[in-house]
């Protein structure tokens, strides 16, 4: 015959064993949360203290980054037109 305690020991498993399943299932079935965009929390952070009336007059960090992105393009489009032409000035040493 099998002893109080093992049965005892047996049921405190099974429960354990589902209490620990139980979070693990129901997170699954749970939707992911949006992923987060540094970009806009950014933008959402400098105008938090600022009244509501004045804060279209803030530039977003955004617009501030692409016109920064635009400007780092351009030096790279005058970095290639400048490395063709330094062999033919002479500025550069073939």
């Amino acid at each position: 015959m099998i002893s109080t305690r093992r049965i005892a020991a047996a049921v405190g498993l099974a429960v354990g064993v589902t209490g620990l399943a139980a979070p693990m299932a129901s997170a699954a079935v749970a939707p992911a949360p949006k992923p987060l965009n540094p970009i806009a929390e950014l933008d959402n952070l400098a105008v938090s203290e600022i009244p509501t009336k004045y804060q279209a007059a803030v530039p977003k960090v955004s617009t501030q980054l692409a016109g920064l992105n635009r400007l780092n393009s351009g030096l790279d489009e005058l970095h290639q037109l400048t490395d063709l032409a330094a062999p033919v000035t002479g500025l550069l040493e073939a």
